[in-house]
This record gives structure tokens, sequence and C-alpha cells, in this order.
């Protein structure tokens, strides 16, 4: 994808229409396909996202397909649809181009993650992910934001970043698809608990633990799986941490700010059509850690109280009385 003349975008929601506006201010003809006829034909006609990106203009020359196959001719695709949707969609992906995964998760049925899951859907596709602290709202005003592109083969990453990079839209790339992978979907699930925090009132203390002690489980887990610790540090794990966690604009933190507060699950989630990646990956990232012995408290708990009925107080009361140990450990 040396030459990038060309991207087709997968999904038309907040992320996937700031990275093709993004992909147009690079210089590129972008197409995006939306599964919501509605959402294609703002695009096409009205050069707009009313349900993802209200009352902010997209790049006329974006263009709109019908289906996914008109994205057959493009250099490279970006797939942008929550984790849970990119096997399906990964069946169905057309054309022989590389694959840029722009979904942050793990899939709940297999334990995999993103980049597993294409591999083994479309094995000898030339695969990339892309993932870093990057709300999309933010990033299609031009505001200044670094995202980091992970692939097998440098050169194709610096052919990536390239083609993506634009005014303050900045690329970096790497080699550790597994760490920029994990480090995308482990955040969401503390960005729950960080929100529970805030929700609780706990303080500025707490919140400033839970971040570190939070961070610890992603490395711990990222080590075991063959993650490079350099990677967690950077922009897909810590990066990105921090924003979701304390962002305003975190559906993952805002979902843990509303439990905190007494909202029930199905009350805050229902009429929402974005997803919240954190809380699928909950439970995934606990039974991938699992398998590999690691040990994930806050990780833990979050699933406890989203999907186990535990109680918000004692959780955080059984969190707290755990036995010392060493920092580190």
């Amino acid at each position: 994808m040396v030459d990038a003349a060309h991207i087709g975008v997968v999904g038309g929601g907040a992320w996937g229409t700031a990275l093709a506006c993004l992909a147009r201010r690079a210089g590129r003809r972008v197409t995006l396909w939306s599964r919501d006829p509605a959402i294609a034909k703002a695009i096409a006609t009205d050069k707009a996202n009313p349900v993802y990106l209200p009352g902010i203009p997209i790049d006329a020359g974006i263009e709109a397909a019908a289906g996914l196959d008109d994205l057959g001719a493009c250099d490279g695709l970006l797939l942008v649809c929550p984790a849970q949707a990119v096997r399906e969609l990964a069946r169905r992906l057309p054309g022989d181009g590389p694959v840029v995964i722009c979904a942050k998760g793990i899939e709940v049925a297999t334990g995999l993650l993103m980049p597993e899951v294409l591999a083994e859907v479309q094995p000898g596709r030339r695969i990339a992910v892309l993932s870093g602290p990057s709300f999309a709202e933010e990033a299609i005003r031009g505001l200044p934001t670094a995202i980091s592109i992970a692939t097998f083969e440098p050169a194709l990453g610096q052919s990536l970043a390239t083609a993506l990079a634009a005014g303050a839209f900045r690329p970096y790339w790497s080699h550790d698809v597994l760490g920029v992978a994990l480090g995308g979907a482990v955040k969401n699930v503390l960005a729950i608990a960080a929100g529970i925090v805030e929700g609780r009132g706990l303080g500025y203390n707490a919140a400033a633990a839970l971040a570190t002690r939070g961070f610890a489980e992603m490395a711990r887990l990222g080590q075991a799986m063959g993650a490079e610790l350099e990677t967690l540090t950077g922009l897909s794990g810590l990066g990105d941490l921090v924003l979701t966690c304390h962002g305003p604009l975190s559906r993952n933190r805002s979902l843990g700010l509303a439990l905190g507060k007494g909202t029930r699950l199905a009350d805050h989630m229902q009429g929402r059509r974005q997803v919240v990646e954190g809380e699928a990956t909950a439970p995934a990232v606990l039974a991938r850690a699992a398998r590999l012995g690691i040990e994930m408290p806050i990780c833990g708990a979050v699933d406890a109280i989203l999907h186990k009925g535990a109680d918000l107080d004692q959780t955080i009361r059984s969190l707290l009385a755990r036995p010392l140990r060493r920092e580190g450990e």
C-alpha cells in the first residue's frame, strides 16, 4: 500500500466517518460504506452524518458506496466497526488489499483479538491495526491527534502512516500488532472502572490509583501474551487509557459514571446506538487472562458488576481488602 490513492472505509459510525475525512485531507480518494442506508444517503447527498457526528460537515469528496463490493478496487480498507461485528464483516470484505482494523476489543465467543479474528477469517491477507487516544469528534475538527498503526511489515506500516497523515493527525508505525490491539481492548474495561470511581465520588486519589493499577493489569496480560512493554506504555496502551479514563467523550467512562451514580446497565444503554466496547470485552479479557494464569482484579470487578449482579459498594470494599503486596506484582 505504498501508493494508497484510493482508501475504502467499512463503517459509517463516528470514527469511520472521521477517518474518511482525515484520509481525504491527506489527499486520498475515499469511498465509505455504511450498513445503515440512511447514513450512506446523508453522506452522499447532505455531506453530513447526523446520527453520529451531528452538526459537523463531512468532506464533500467522500463517496458513499452502495454496497461492500464497491470497495473491491480500493488499495486498502479501514475496517471501522464494533469489535463483535469484525468476524461477520471480515468474511464479506472484497479485494485483496491490506485491511487496517480500527476496532478495539476481544471477540467474546473465541477470546481472540481483532487481528487474530481477521487472520482466521482471511488467512494470508495483509493486516494492520490502528489504535490510540482518539476521540472522533476532536480528530475530525482538526485538533492534534496521535495514533499507532501496527503491522508485521515495517514498510507497510510506514506507507499507511504516510497515507493517513494530514495536518494535526499524526500516525506512528509499530511492528507490535498484538500489543497495539490488546491495549485498545483492555483500556475500555478499565475506563468503566474509572467512571465508577468518579460516579461514586471516591476522589482523585482513587482515580489515580485505579488508572495506575489498571495499567499494571494490562501490562501483565500483555507481556504474558508476548506484547512489548514499550508498546503498552505508548499511545495505544497508556495513552489511550489516560484519554478513555478521563475524557468526557468516552462512552466507557460514561457507562461507569452512570453505574457509579446508581443507574442500571439496561437503563443506561436503552436507546443508545453507539456500542460501549468495554461491556463485552470485560468477560472476554478475563477468560483470556485465566488461560494464562494472569490475575486482573479490577477487570474482574467490572465484569462482576456488569454481568454477575455484584453489589457495587461491596465489590469496591473487596478490592480494597485484597492482601498487601509489593508494587510491581
